[in-house]
Formats: C-alpha cells, structure tokens, sequence
C-alpha cells in the first residue's frame, strides 16, 4: 500500500521549525480525491502513525492534525500519544456543550488543543469555555479582519493562549505580527526571498570526507563525486558561482553538477573542497534555513522522478537542480534574479526558475501543488502532464523517505 502525505511547517519566533501541520491524500486511488472531512482525518493518522511511521514524516516533532466534531466525539485523538498529537478543532465545528466535554477530557489526558481559523461568535454561550481549554489559536492573517483580530488577540493575551499567525507570505506581514507577541508562524513565507536574511548557505550535509576520500583514489569517479556534492545544496551553490568567477569564468552553461566538476576540473575542485572544508567545519546552523534545505532536496529528488514519466528531451540532471534552485532565494534573502546572474545555469533551467513556462516548470509546478496539499490543483497539472497521479503520490512519499535518509546520515557523519 502506498500512502501520500503533505506537511507544513510551524516555526516559533526564531525561527526554528517546532512542529508540522498534516495532510493527506490516499496514493492508491488515482485521482486527488474530494472526501469528507471524517475520511481525510482518518487517512492522516492511520497512514501517518502505521503506514509510514509518524517519525518519518515530522521527525521527532509534534504534528497538527484537523479534527471533525464526528471523530472529536469518537476520541480518535486518545489513540495517539498527546506528546506528539496536537489537536486541531477545525473552525466549522460550533461550541456546544459535548465539545466542551470533549475538550476537557483531552486536556486532562494531556493533550495541547488548537483552534484552527479562529473567529469569536459572541452569541455562542460555549464559546468562552471552549477557550478556557484552548492551548492555541490559529489566525489567518489574509482572511480575518483586522477588528477581528485585534479583539482575538485581546482575548488570547487575557487568557494566557498563544497565537499562531497563519498564511504568513511576506516578511513586512511576520515582522508585524512577530512584534505584536506571535509565538508561532505558517504559511509560504519560507519560499519569499524577502523573509529571511542570510548571506550564506548554511552547510547541513557534511559531505566533505566523502568527497575527499573519493578525490584521493588513483583513479576517482567523477559520478560519485557529483552526486555527493549534489546532496548539499550550499556545496552546488558555491561550485557554480566558483566556475563564474572571473579566474574560472567558462562559456558553456550548467545543466549538471557533473559537468560544472569536469570543466573545473579535478586538481582545482579538489583545492576548493580543501578549502571550504577548514571554513565551514564549524558552520551548523538551524531553523528556517534548515527545513528550505529538507524541502529543497525532496522538490529536486521528486523533480528528477518525475522526468522519468515525461515525454522530455531534457536531461533529468537539470529537473533536479531546478528542484535543488527553487528556494535558493529564500535562502539568500535576495530577488531569483539576482542570484541567477550571478550563477552559469543552463538557460532552460532559469527560465523555470523565474517562472518561464517549459518543462521543468511545469514539473516544479506540480511538486509545490502536492506540497501545499492543493489537490485539485495537483490533480489539473497531473492530467496536463499525461502522469497518473497514484504514481506521483508514490514518487513524492519516496522523495521524502530518500531526503529524510539523506539527513539522517548527514547527522551521524
């Protein structure tokens, strides 16, 4: 059986990635069906905890899961460890007093309590007590008016909940809101160039002595090389503004790391590996910058896959570096733009990366559909593209096993 899951970042004041927030489709059936509420939560829990192990998926943090009143009533959450389950009481479920009861068995058992998309009904007489249970209050921030949210956020600070700020997508809007005593943050800002502000790439994937192991052989493989420096999206970054610079500028455009190796050749690479390996030894930073590192390996294994279903003429290394670029200006803290002319990518692969349509477009397309869990979205590009959805369902899930591998390996080194 194959199972499909979609996660979302939840990242508290500094930055660091504390919790995630499920969704899910089922893989099997080969369409991104509209089920029920009931059904959708069933799937997350059953196929994220036993099917592929809710370690794999949040590794090791606290997932937010929606819960209907139906499945609230039945205590599906109680089947599931409160140190790691948060509840999240969906915002078309109306305070009553069963719920009230609910919640107040939750919370005794040790359970965390959300309230996801949060609106105050006054003429609710349970709506206050259902507050007095609430351990968060999720805001959106694009769809609530701001008398709305000025009048939740007095409630939460006179009542001791923390605040979430939901649909985050630009860095005035997290500052605004980080200021105002927000503890938590989601939402695509992680993908906004204009959200973070880092003027290196942080270098999680030590790669290093592999690299030089392989470079010190009497005869190294060129191909090992490039897929170990393919791992490490700061090492690809470095390697391409290094074959750019002045001393090493070359003619060819970038369509594999591989090939950036070869023109630099392997005497001068082995001295700049040398190099950035005394630097950057020390260099293990956390946070945001970590999690668009994991999503930026999953979007460049799932890209290169994908190219094997396509009818393109177009090398699958170059589907994986423009999953590997994709969030090079979250990273970065500056425009795709900027970067990109600074970087000797092949032309197709930029255009993709500054929204022109071509193929790797419409594959990295596809990728932050299922990422975001927009299934019909995901769906309408699955079609258009002639893939069968089940297998892209299946292609994302392994994606997402080989990056979690990937750093579980890196963490040990």
């Amino acid at each position: 059986m194959r199972v499909f899951v979609a996660r979302q970042p939840i990242f508290n004041i500094t930055g660091d990635v504390i919790a995630y927030e499920l969704l899910y489709r089922n893989s099997e059936v080969n369409s991104f069906p509209n089920i029920s509420g009931d059904q959708a939560t069933t799937d997350v829990v059953i196929n994220s905890f036993i099917n592929i192990g809710i370690e794999e998926i949040t590794c090791g943090k606290p997932c937010l899961v929606n819960f209907t009143e139906n499945l609230l009533a039945m205590k599906l959450p109680t089947n599931f460890p409160p140190e790691i389950m948060v509840v999240e009481i969906l915002e078309s479920v109306e305070p009553n007093e069963n719920l009230i009861h609910i919640c107040k068995e939750l919370k005794d058992l040790g359970y965390k309590i959300a309230l996801d998309d949060f609106i105050i009904t006054k003429e609710n007489p349970y709506l206050y007590q259902l507050l007095n249970y609430t351990d968060l209050i999720k805001v959106d921030i694009q769809n609530t008016t701001a008398p709305m949210v000025s009048e939740i956020e007095s409630i939460a600070k006179l009542l001791n909940i923390e605040l979430l700020a939901e649909k985050v997508e630009t860095r005035q809007e997290y500052m605004a809101y980080a200021n105002k005593g927000y503890a938590y943050f989601q939402g695509y800002f992680f993908s906004k160039p204009t959200i973070l502000s880092t003027h290196d790439i942080p270098l999680y994937f030590y790669s290093y002595i592999d690299i030089l192991n392989q470079l010190s052989t009497s005869e190294p493989r060129i191909d090992m090389i490039a897929q170990l420096v393919e791992r490490d999206l700061s090492l690809s970054y470095k390697l391409l503004k290094l074959i750019n610079s002045t001393a090493f500028r070359r003619k060819a455009k970038i369509s594999s790391i591989k090939q950036a190796i070869v023109l630099l050749g392997l005497q001068e690479f082995q001295k700049w590996i040398y190099v950035l390996s005394v630097r950057d030894s020390h260099n293990h930073e956390q946070g945001i910058s970590s999690e668009i590192i994991r999503i930026s390996l999953v979007r460049a294994k799932m890209c290169e896959s994908l190219s094997q279903l396509l009818p393109t003429t177009l090398p699958s290394t170059g589907y994986f570096m423009t999953g590997m670029f994709s969030l090079i200006d979250a990273l970065l803290g500056v425009t795709m733009d900027e970067i990109l002319n600074k970087l000797p990518l092949d032309d197709t692969i930029t255009d993709a990366l500054i929204g022109k349509n071509n193929d790797y477009k419409l594959a990295i397309d596809l990728v932050i559909s299922i990422e975001k869990g927009e299934w019909a979205m995901a769906s309408e590009k699955c079609n258009a593209m002639l893939v069968e959805e089940a297998k892209v369902c299946s292609l994302y899930t392994d994606a997402l096993n080989w990056s979690n591998e990937l750093l579980r390996e890196e963490s040990l080194t």
